[in-house]
């Protein structure tokens, strides 16, 4: 056979330059199939039957005359279902949910607890099976609602430090000339992707497979090796295509239930969750109750910052939405609090959802800076710029690097802040009041360890393989262009297979953090292969292949605050006698490392944003306080931000170089939607002179506001802020 030796290679700069999706064309003519869609043959269709009672215990689960019906195979509950192995800490640095971990007794903690799984030969059969499951119960009292004053509320780490605090938080206080001191809440909120969950269950040759819609094919492999005790290598996990994830496609009651039943009849089981079934087991964001006090000198520099903030968990999982840990980033003070308390209620676990703590977190925090603001005459955008940290407030690390300032510059001289009369309740356009608002944005940039594969084939073409998942953001694409600049060739020579937990472990798609792990893999085993090619005669048929760690160059990367920021820019109107709130127009301005692609990148900041107006004025998820359940658990009862209600939203970014970073990728997934929500809420005052403080901002809340104060006599106009950094096309986490 004849080989091909790569000819000189040119510099090539893929990266930074627009491209469309790889696999676009394979989504839009529907040859991308998604996990619910791949044939199998001989496949069964499980159908999970969840609790009706919040809490209690299962009495009896009367199965026979159901397994009578016809095409039933099985009826898998807590008397038959094998006993799972669930002491163990996952990648995420929790044991598994037990919500996932399914049919391991006969406790019910919430209401739509799996209790059974109903196994047929057609979803058609398995369904009308599960329906008419009959299911006996002890039921016993339950408490539901979370409450600021709750005594069994506690202190809770989850991912970061529980409390943090430095300085006499009392005494800055007393000190201060302009003082706030208000609660704010956030609802809780779903995700509601596109696609559900769904996975298909088969042995093969004594291997356990698993066609699964994940955020990290490697990260449910290692669960559920851990939960059926099985090794790592004897279980593989494919997540090709995703319908969206936002923080919820983790290890959940579809995939175990899945194996469990395909393991009982030794054939492959597909299970895919209903919409409402998502609404108790794939997760949400809690809702929250926010406690902000600031104190500041006449000039609004802050003299004392408390941020507390109160979540709800599970009885059997404990999960904590951080928001207050956003202010630990964006401003000092002297006297520096912050606090993330969770209370145990008869609900189901929340989980992460896209900004897990900073997206409520900052609509705390930033409508609070707006409130301080009004309250010391001091223009909104020059009281942030007058607090901007110059190293982490909590940690006293120092940045990579800061751009906000220049976010925020950029944002105000593009959105035209500087004519902005800061009086609220007086701009009108016929029936409409007319505001503007805004908010600075922080979101981490971490990266995590993975490994990569990359191979010269013979024909002068490259395979990358990599344990990455596209979760809709374009990653793919993003991944084709870095391996492209690290590979010295074009795009087009280029094959990116991700989403396969053969190819090794890597970052989940998650946290922002995706692509920059990814990228800092490929490139190491891009630079190694290219200095064997160079002592290479030729290649052979099989190609020649490198494997890359990265766990000892994130290792051995210096300790830095490592953050995306952001200036978010909004105007409404709002109809004060139908409670009518509209989003005219909004601009978000990002510092976000290198953007990989300027296409997907500002594709993935305009929906965060247009989540942060749904954030603002749609979303909630209501539970009957009585028994636990939600109303309405689908897109028709859960209003989520449309077409519509967004006519005009611009994202752009300025130059966010970091020297001393070798990938300079920073993510843009997740920075979009954070201080989005803040922005809004505080255009709503500038138009009516009213603050609402609970999320969503009803029409029905408008109506029932108290009326605006007078508006005082106007103050001299602001001093315009210093002049902008130019924008670069730099761009991110595409």
């Amino acid at each position: 056979m004849t080989t091909t030796t790569p000819g000189p290679r040119a510099l090539h700069a893929a990266v930074g330059t627009a491209r469309t999706r790889v696999e676009g064309r394979e989504k839009v003519t529907g040859a991308a199939r998604y996990a619910g869609e791949i044939p199998f043959a001989g496949l069964a269709h499980g159908w999970l039957v969840l609790s009706t009672v919040t809490r209690g215990r299962v009495a009896s689960i009367d199965t026979a005359p159901v397994l009578a019906l016809p095409g039933v195979l099985t009826v898998l509950h807590h008397g038959n279902a094998p006993r799972l192995h669930t002491d163990y800490i996952g990648m995420l640095g929790t044991p598994p949910d037990p919500a996932a971990a399914v049919f391991q007794g006969d406790r019910v903690p919430f209401a739509g607890w799996p209790v059974a799984l109903v196994v047929a030969e057609t979803p058609e059969q398995a369904r009308e099976a599960a329906e008419s499951l009959v299911v006996t119960y002890e039921q016993e009292p339950h408490s539901t609602v979370l409450t600021t004053d709750d005594p069994a509320a506690y202190a809770a780490a989850g991912h970061m430090p529980a409390e943090t605090g430095k300085g006499d938080l009392e005494a800055e206080l007393a000190a201060s000339a302009v003082v706030l001191d208000e609660e704010y809440t956030t609802p809780e909120e779903q995700h509601s992707m596109m696609e559900p969950h769904a996975a298909t269950a088969v042995w093969d040759g004594g291997r356990l497979e698993v066609v699964d819609s994940n955020q990290g094919a490697g990260w449910v492999r290692s669960e559920l090796a851990a939960l059926f005790s099985l090794d790592a290598s004897s279980v593989r996990v494919r997540s090709e295509h995703i319908g969206g994830g936002f923080g919820s496609k983790g290890l959940r009651a579809h995939q175990v239930s899945a194996v469990m039943a395909a393991t009982a009849l030794q054939r492959p089981v597909r299970v895919v969750m209903t919409r409402r079934q998502t609404f108790s087991l794939a997760g949400y964001r809690s809702p929250t109750a926010q406690r902000v006090r600031l104190g500041a000198d006449p000039d609004g520099r802050l003299r004392a910052l408390e941020h507390r903030s109160l979540n709800q968990t599970s009885t059997v999982y404990e999960f904590v939405e951080p928001s207050a840990g956003v202010a630990r980033v964006l401003y000092d003070a002297d006297a520096h609090h912050t606090a993330n308390h969770v209370v145990r209620l008869d609900v189901p676990s929340p989980t992460w959802m896209r900004a897990p703590g900073e997206a409520p977190g900052s609509f705390a925090i930033e409508a609070a800076l707006d409130e301080l603001a009004e309250r010391a005459g001091v223009d909104p955008v020059e009281l942030r710029l007058r607090n901007e940290p110059e190293a982490g407030p909590v940690s006293g690390l120092p940045f990579s690097t800061n751009n906000l300032a220049a976010c925020l510059r950029e944002g105000a001289r593009r959105f035209g802040w500087a004519d902005r009369d800061p009086r609220p309740g007086l701009r009108r356009d016929g029936r409409w009041l007319l505001g503007t608002g805004m908010a600075s944005a922080s979101f981490g940039a971490g990266a995590m360890p993975s490994t990569a594969l990359v191979t010269a084939e013979a024909d002068g073409s490259y395979t990358v393989r990599i344990a990455a998942a596209d979760i809709g953001t374009g990653a793919r694409t993003a991944l084709t262009l870095i391996a492209a600049d690290a590979l010295e060739t074009t795009p087009e020579r280029v094959r990116v297979r991700i989403g396969d937990s053969d190819f090794g472990p890597a970052m989940i798609a998650g946290g922002s953090m995706g692509t920059r792990s990814w990228a800092w893999a490929i490139t190491e085993a891009a630079s190694e292969l290219l200095e064997r090619l160079a002592g290479a005669p030729d290649i052979p048929p099989e190609g020649i292949t490198v494997r890359s760690d990265s766990t000892a160059a994130l290792g051995a990367l210096a300790q830095k605050e490592r953050h995306s920021f952001g200036a978010q820019f909004a105007e409404v109107a709002v109809d004060t006698a139908t409670g009518e709130v509209r989003v005219r127009r909004m601009l978000g301005i990002f510092a976000a490392g290198r953007i990989v692609n300027p296409l997907t990148a500002r594709n993935q900041l305009v929906g965060g944003m247009t989540w942060g107006i749904s954030m603002a004025l749609h979303e909630e998820a209501v539970r009957d306080r009585n028994t636990g359940r939600h109303y309405s658990p689908d897109l028709a009862g859960y209003h989520v931000a449309t077409h519509a209600d967004v006519p005009d939203i611009e994202a752009d970014w300025v130059d966010d170089h970091d020297p001393d970073d070798p990938v300079g990728i920073k993510g843009v997934g997740e920075i979009g939607i954070v201080g989005a929500a803040a922005a809004v809420a505080n255009a709503v005052w500038h138009a009516t002179g009213v603050r609402h403080r609970n999320l969503p901002i009803r029409p029905d809340r408008i109506l029932t506001a108290p009326a605006a104060p007078a508006a005082p006599a106007a103050p001299a106009a602001p001093a315009a802020p210093a002049a902008p950094a130019a924008p670069d096309g730099g761009a991110a986490d595409a």
